[in-house]
């Protein structure tokens, strides 16, 4: 398939051939649900817990005899009824890690970067170098496209591009040995220059790994 491409001042400078392969297949909305669901739970840090009623600190006599009061019969104060007692059916401490082969993987990434294209999310730029860090000049890239929310893939770590974007909402920079099915579909657009494009492909068209967050 062929996409435009832009320069900085957005205007459309060539047409580019991309990998159907890559950003051409169809949607697969349980595929990407499984690598979503995985990426979520595997930053889950697992670490939450909770005091069952065996380990707060409170006496174990019985409050008052069973029968004859007219109240409801309890055993020990450090019941989950009880203010300070212990947590009925609370989270403990657990791995919430999700395993998904190397290929589902992949091909997820796929899908998800597919998904982008149909939608007309992805947009390809000639280059995108700053000379500085500044916001200003990526807000105003952005304002020149339209684009509120994006996802900037790099093809390599840029320190003047990346401190221009982050502190602007709704906009983030990767490079593109990161690029994840989270961060794709969790941006209305993609941008991203035509050498990372290339990398992404050869990434993915020769079965290696793109490596995930």
């Amino acid at each position: 398939m062929q996409l435009p491409v832009y320069n900085l001042a957005g205007e459309i400078v060539e047409q580019v051939e991309l990998d159907d392969a890559v950003f051409g297949l169809p949607m697969n909305e349980a595929l990407l649900h499984q690598a979503v669901v995985r990426q979520l739970a595997n930053q889950r840090q697992g670490t939450s817990s909770t005091k069952t009623r065996g380990m707060v600190t409170g006496s174990r006599r019985k409050l008052f005899r069973q029968k004859g009061t007219g109240r409801a019969r309890h055993g020990s104060i450090t019941a989950p009824t009880y203010r300070g007692g212990g947590v009925a059916f609370g989270p403990h401490p657990r791995d919430y890690r999700q395993r998904m082969p190397k290929r589902m993987r992949q091909q997820a990434l796929r899908t998800a970067l597919s998904a982008k294209v149909g939608d007309q999310g992805l947009m390809l730029l000639e280059s995108l170098e700053f000379e500085v860090p500044k916001t200003k000049q990526m807000v105003a890239l952005l304002d020149r496209f339209s684009v509120r929310s994006a996802l900037v893939v790099l093809p390599r770590s840029n320190e003047a591009v990346q401190k221009s974007a982050r502190n602007i909402p709704d906009v983030k920079t990767l490079p593109a040995h990161s690029l994840n099915v989270l961060d794709v579909l969790g941006h209305r657009h993609v941008i991203m220059p035509v050498a990372a494009a290339r990398l992404v492909e050869q990434a993915l068209g020769q079965n290696v790994l793109v490596q995930e967050e």
